[in-house]
């Protein structure tokens, strides 16, 4: 009887170390806040700042970090223009992201900005190397979605889809910015929607320091399931975030890089908040990549959605809008839908901790993110 109640207990004790080793294997990586004083690091997987009016922003961007005290590394594709579709050939680039992610001579890594075929520097980079160095934030938007999404996808590490470094730029900064930075500086904690958005930009190779054109009020569209949300109803849901500009991520599902059905398992308990924006696709094209990832499983511990204002903002094709787009798929789901979110292309756009716990709450159109790093 003793015997047994010993074998037990070892059992017990070996039970417990394996559930404390899987928790620790399967641990959000958060980096390190960048300190005052310290180094910002700028890539070009995507393309680079070469041309007008990305080139004048992207300088104005590092004298405003130079002036707020900061040290800057400048990788050696961010004035490349070599490349197509991105900043240089896939193989310098993707060498670039992986030197630059893993050395200890920044803290932090800002996009110089998005492009069309950083898909294709996603073949060249370690993901070895990544997944095993210390953790550091990376922040960028768009085709950046291929870095963001993998990271937390493959490397369980979090990182920021936001803004890219030519809007650090821009005179003087918008608050979306402020966040944003705020989020690597360890200083942001929640954020929420913006008054205004942004239709049409005033920014151009003539005028490359001007801040965002917001002219149009903020108005969310929220359900619950097909149902649309009450005025005054409040909306309240929690989760992992996951997600990125759906352009990117349908060309992701099903490569040797799509490891979403193992994320998704190791975090079912937490679900998964899938905030999704379009950049290039219309609103077929929206509805057939919710298509595809819903048959793909993508959303099968679904929490909720957030979904960005698509850049074909009010489009309607026989009969189909971006709304119906969304809910043909989303809708099915009983879950919170909240659409039009200050989220992608048409800014400003809150920054949004990719792999991490987040708090959401939906009022009319008051929207409120609030992270929680476990």
């Amino acid at each position: 009887m003793q015997m047994g109640v010993a074998n037990l207990g070892v059992q017990s004790t070996k039970k417990s170390f394996m559930q404390s080793i899987y928790r620790r294997i399967r641990a959000m990586r958060y980096p390190k806040n960048i300190q005052q004083g310290g180094t910002i690091g700028f890539v070009a997987p995507s393309f680079g700042c070469q041309i007008e009016p990305y080139y004048s922003a992207f300088g104005n961007a590092q004298k405003k970090f130079r002036e707020m005290g900061y040290q800057l590394q400048l990788g050696p594709n961010c004035y490349a223009g070599e490349g197509i579709g991105i900043s240089n050939t896939p193989e310098k680039c993707g060498q670039e992201l992986t030197e630059y992610y893993c050395n200890r001579e920044n803290d932090c890594l800002i996009s110089c900005g998005g492009g069309e075929l950083m898909c294709e520097t996603m073949s060249h980079v370690d993901f070895d190397r990544l997944r095993t160095a210390d953790p550091k934030w990376y922040l960028g938007y768009s085709d950046n979605t291929n870095m963001t999404y993998l990271l937390a996808t493959i490397c369980d590490t979090a990182s920021v889809y936001g803004p890219c470094a030519a809007a650090f730029g821009m005179e003087p900064w918008h608050l979306s910015l402020t966040d944003a930075f705020g989020l690597l500086k360890g200083e942001t904690k929640e954020v929420h929607g913006y008054d205004k958005w942004e239709k049409e930009s005033l920014k151009d190779e003539e005028h490359p320091l001007l801040p965002y054109n917001t002219t149009e009020p903020r108005v969310l569209k929220s359900f619950l399931g097909r149902q649309a949300a009450g005025a005054g109803q409040k909306i309240q849901f929690s989760g992992r975030l996951l997600g990125g500009c759906m352009d990117c991520l349908v060309n992701l599902l099903g490569t040797r890089f799509d490891k979403t059905g193992d994320f998704l398992e190791k975090y079912k308990e937490d679900g998964i908040i899938w905030f999704l924006e379009a950049c290039d696709l219309n609103v077929f094209a929206i509805r057939r990549a919710m298509w595809q990832m819903e048959e793909a499983g993508w959303f099968r511990y679904v929490k909720g959605f957030l979904i960005g204002r698509p850049l074909c903002f009010g489009q309607e094709m026989m009969g189909l809008d971006q709304y119906q787009a969304i809910l043909a798929v989303a809708g099915e789901k009983n879950v919170p839908v909240i659409m039009d979110v200050d989220l992608g292309h048409l800014a400003p756009m809150m920054p949004i901790v990719t792999g991490s716990l987040a708090e959401i709450r939906v009022c009319d159109n008051e929207i409120t993110i609030r992270y929680d790093y476990r």
